[in-house]
């Protein structure tokens, strides 16, 4: 399988933006333009994260998935406020290839086994988002609401969980690396990826051509999900796919 790359868009107020840690947001530009742009330098898919939905407890803005997803071809996976498995169904309708739960997922963990039942284990990603916590099992303790609170739970464990539900991807996120561009969290990438027979994204602080390759050969990734080295234009997609080539790495040109 070629490995894929998968730009992401956090969205807020309309924009993209970017922060550090899930805050100091900085403006990043227009959701519709970043889309065509990426698809035009190879993106294999695209991410479209509504940060702020959660944490304001209200939905993705549909508006925003339907703009995006009708000027490009590429997968598009939507995250972000998904409660229920009509606003699965809604955001799917809206445009989007596959829906991103986290928060809801936790709450309610009946909603993934819905989703998969309903629109097909394809097209329902789990995120995971965790810092680092040596009460739990594997390390890792599960937070929700934006990483904002802990959960009590490990969150490798709850990857196994998801699985088990009928989820088809795993994209997990350490809240310790996000934005940093100090390197994805390879550890808890590997912990997720050993446990789990789905694939899984890489996300969370890449910032150098080597950070992708790491995730692939020491975190087990499949999809490379990246956002502040492609939106401030350090890489272009074609710069880290030729990378990757370039270390042996099948991926698609």
């Amino acid at each position: 399988m070629p490995i894929k790359i998968m730009p992401c868009l956090d969205m807020k107020n309309g924009r993209v933006v970017k922060g550090v840690h899930f805050v100091d947001i900085r403006d990043a530009g227009d959701p519709v333009e970043n889309a065509v742009f990426y698809q035009q330098e190879g993106a294999d898919e695209l991410a479209m994260l509504d940060i702020a939905a959660t944490v304001e407890n209200r939905k993705t803005r549909l508006e925003w998935v339907k703009s995006v997803s009708s000027v490009i071809d590429i997968p598009l996976t939507v995250g972000g406020g998904i409660g229920s498995l009509r606003d699965v169904e809604e955001v799917l309708a809206a445009g989007a290839d596959k829906v991103s739960m986290n928060s809801a997922a936790v709450r309610n963990p009946d909603l993934v086994r819905q989703s998969a039942k309903a629109v097909g284990s394809d097209k329902v990603t789990i995120a995971i988002d965790a810092r680092r916590n040596s009460d739990m099992p594997s390390g890792f303790e599960l937070v929700v609401s934006g990483g904002t609170q802990p959960v009590g739970n490990d969150a490798v464990e709850w990857a196994k969980q998801c699985r088990d539900l009928g989820a088809g991807v795993i994209l997990p996120t350490s809240m310790d690396g996000d934005g940093t561009l100090n390197g994805y969290d390879l550890e808890f990438t590997r912990a997720i990826s050993d446990a789990v027979d789905l694939p899984v994204v890489a996300s969370g602080g890449a910032g150098s051509l080597e950070h992708f390759y790491q995730a692939v050969v020491e975190g087990g990734a499949e999809i490379l999900l990246a956002a502040s080295v492609f939106h401030f234009r350090t890489f272009s997609i074609r710069q880290v796919k030729e990378y990757l080539k370039s270390k042996g790495l099948q991926v698609n040109l």
